[in-house]
């Protein structure tokens, strides 16, 4: 796993981590936190896939450049 894929890897457990947690504290208290939930996951989801394919564009940047 290159280390960029690691550093990916641990701020989305941190960022997962953090909304189950806050997510666990309002839970009680709010009847829309089902909701709230599943939009945060949709975008962190949407967060992760763009991280994703900034890196694949950099990634192949590089390679092509190295061609020419």
């Amino acid at each position: 796993m290159t280390e960029l894929a690691r550093h990916l890897a641990a701020h989305t457990n941190a960022l997962v981590v953090t909304i189950r947690r806050r997510l666990a504290e309002m839970r009680h208290d709010e009847r829309g936190s089902f909701t709230i939930e599943q939009a945060l996951w949709g975008v962190a989801a949407i967060g992760f896939v763009a991280v994703v394919v900034a890196a694949i564009n950099y990634y192949l940047g590089t390679q092509v450049a190295k061609i020419r």
